[in-house]
């Protein structure tokens, strides 16, 4: 097997390292990440020139370091950086240090890796998780590849997000596989400076406005309560409700 791996907190994070390692075991790995943090680019692309490097991360992998987005790196490593003749089998994007849930799944740099893979028809999984403070990358990882063998294989076209919960709260509490929330966060603007013609905002808060309910679990309160979670997640955003809705309002041509 010959697994694509990206992020986006960068080729230096040690959450791509871990899951390097673990991944070699499942077969060759190719690196291709950003040079630097791209936490909350989304899906992102660069309509610029972009410089690629091959570097030796000292004891850890050798890959490719791109100065753009994750999305941007796996259009780089399918289109010129991958040797037509060892064709791509998975594609991994992660691990992030941060967990990719709820409506963050918009915004992350490293779903959108994962999507980007599915959309040059591989199948993709995106891994993320929780942040914590110390963070057990390795032990993380652990649990990332434990799921991974189990799920594997997946479907081309086909994109799983992986969210690692909170470790230093204890082991997980097994797996569950849950919907996305779009229930959002509870957020706010704290003022950093504030002049006469000027002021400077930072983004705070982030609570999911989730109300936990065993019933009807989703990946953010599956994730609090301290479960692996796993979400499959669609390419195509069409609502065919909203488009009826819409066909009986207009005249159409034919």
């Amino acid at each position: 097997m010959h697994i694509l791996l990206t992020n986006d907190d960068g080729i230096f994070a040690p959450g791509l390292a871990a899951l390097y390692k673990r991944l070699t075991t499942l077969g060759k790995v190719t690196v291709v990440a950003p040079a630097d943090v791209q936490s909350g680019a989304g899906h992102s692309i660069s309509l610029r020139d972009l410089t690629c490097q091959l570097l030796d991360i000292v004891g850890k992998f050798s890959g490719y370091s791109v100065d753009g987005s994750p999305a941007d790196c796996v259009k780089v490593a399918i289109n010129k950086l991958v040797p037509k003749d060892e064709p791509i089998d998975l594609l991994v994007s992660g691990m992030n240090h941060g967990a990719n849930v709820g409506i963050n799944v918009f915004y992350s740099g490293t779903v959108a890796g994962a999507i980007e893979g599915a959309f040059y028809d591989l199948p993709a999984i995106a891994v993320s998780a929780a942040m914590d403070e110390p963070w057990d990358c390795e032990q993380a990882a652990d649990l990332a590849l434990d799921v991974i063998k189990q799920i594997l294989p997946i479907q081309p076209r086909e994109v799983v997000s992986i969210n690692i919960p909170r470790l230093s709260r204890g082991k997980p509490g097994g797996i569950k596989v849950v919907p996305q929330s779009t229930c959002g966060f509870d957020e706010f603007y704290q003022v950093v400076d504030e002049q006469e013609d000027q002021a400077v905002y930072r983004l705070a808060g982030g609570n999911h406005r989730d109300q936990h309910d065993e019933n009807n679990w989703t990946d953010t309160t599956a994730i609090a309560a301290g479960y692996i979670t796993l979400t499959s997640l669609r390419l195509n955003l069409t609502e065919p409700a909203g488009n009826e809705r819409l066909a009986k309002k207009v005249k159409q041509s034919k």
